[in-house]
Formats: C-alpha cells, sequence, structure tokens
C-alpha cells in the first residue's frame, strides 16, 4: 500500500488511484493550519462513526457472513483510531469539542436508493462506505504533505493508509453479494455524483470532509 501512496501526487493520480473525480483544493491544508483543535475533533466524530456504521451494517446483514467477517475487525480498528485522536487532542491540552452536522455524508445519503430491493440498498450503502474511506484517505494525504507540525504528518500519513484498505474492502464486499459490472455502473455514478457535491461545499478548514 506504500507503494501506492508514494506515486499518488497528482490529481491524476488521485482519480487513477482513488477514482475520486475532482481532487481536494489545495488551499484546504493551508486553511487547517489555523484550525487544528476542530480538525482533530472533526477526525475523532469521524472514526466514531465509521466504527457505528460498521456495527450497522454487521447488524442490517448478519445473514452475510463475509460482512460480518470483514468488518468486525474495521469496528475495533476504527474505535482504535477515534482513541488514538481523542489522545492526540489531549496531548495538546485541547478537549473533543462538539459533533458538528455533517453536510458532506448528509449529500451522500440522499443519494442511497430508497425502497428497491435489499440488495440495491445494500449496493449503495457499501459504495457509500467506500466513498467516505476514499475522500478522508485524499484529505489525510492532503495533511501529511501540507501540516507544518511533522508529527501530525507522520500520524496522518498512518491514517491515510489504513482508510485506503477500508475504501478497496467496501468495493470487495458490494462484488461479493452482487453484480460486479453492476456494482461498477453505479459507482461510477456515485463518483460523478461526489464531484458535483465537492463544487458545491464550502472550503472549510475546520473539517475532515
Amino acid at each position: 500500500m506504500a507503494t501506492i501512496w508514494k506515486n499518488m501526487n497528482t490529481s491524476s493520480d488521485v482519480k487513477n488511484i482513488l477514482g475520486l473525480q475532482l481532487p481536494t483544493d489545495p488551499r484546504w491544508a493551508d486553511i487547517d493550519n489555523i484550525s487544528l483543535e476542530a480538525i482533530l475533533t472533526d477526525h475523532a466524530y469521524c472514526e466514531q462513526k465509521a466504527a457505528t456504521s460498521c456495527i450497522s451494517l454487521i447488524q442490517r446483514y448478519s445473514d452475510r457472513e463475509k460482512i460480518v467477517k470483514e468488518l468486525a475487525p474495521i469496528v475495533t480498528e476504527e474505535w482504535g483510531h477515534f482513541r488514538m485522536v481523542l489522545n492526540e487532542l489531549s496531548k495538546r491540552g485541547w478537549k473533543l469539542g462538539k459533533q458538528r452536522k455533517d453536510e458532506y455524508v448528509n449529500k451522500l445519503i440522499e443519494f442511497q436508493t430508497k425502497g428497491g430491493s435489499v440488495e440495491d440498498r445494500l449496493l449503495d450503502q457499501l459504495l457509500t462506505m467506500a466513498l467516505i474511506e476514499a475522500r478522508s484517505c485524499e484529505r489525510f494525504k492532503r495533511l501529511s504533505e501540507g501540516l507544518n507540525d511533522e508529527y501530525l504528518r507522520n500520524f496522518y500519513r498512518r491514517f491515510m493508509e489504513s482508510e485506503a484498505g477500508h475504501y478497496t474492502l467496501f468495493i470487495q464486499l458490494a462484488e461479493t453479494y452482487i453484480d460486479p459490472n453492476l456494482v461498477r455502473r453505479r459507482w461510477q455514478q456515485w463518483l460523478d455524483y461526489e464531484a458535483e457535491i465537492m463544487k458545491q461545499l464550502e472550503l472549510r478548514g475546520d473539517r475532515i470532509h
């Protein structure tokens, strides 16, 4: 995985490796330099929500053995990440702030299939998770390169590599239960939709998404 990310240096690399149609504006990491406390707080909640989302998928699809088997350790990993970020806040004399409304994730949820078959809903739930992980990976890469704090640059590089593995796992799970051709077509629709969201959202340095 490290070799892949060593080569992810341009917008075309981001598109080819993660599939994302629109890379983050480079100014985002510069803006972040004045709001590290806010970024860390938002990051902590992102990790918490990632863990609880995986728990929800396990509960909802407990008859799908591979989902249960593959996501159970992700729950542990994401909760460990939550604790790591909390520890980083504490080390710097900061406290976990209030959870904010996640406009990015809410917009993604709006695109999910409502009704339809169980497979349709499962596909969109897994692709939503994949997309969140891919965008988080790209944002963590920006932080690993753009922050002035050397310790945090390394801190976020480790998170970047972890999120990359999660992104691919969710797509693999989708292809386990659903026709891979359908998964690829729907994934492209999700990528196009996410690019439009990124154009609309305000560029802010106090949040991961």
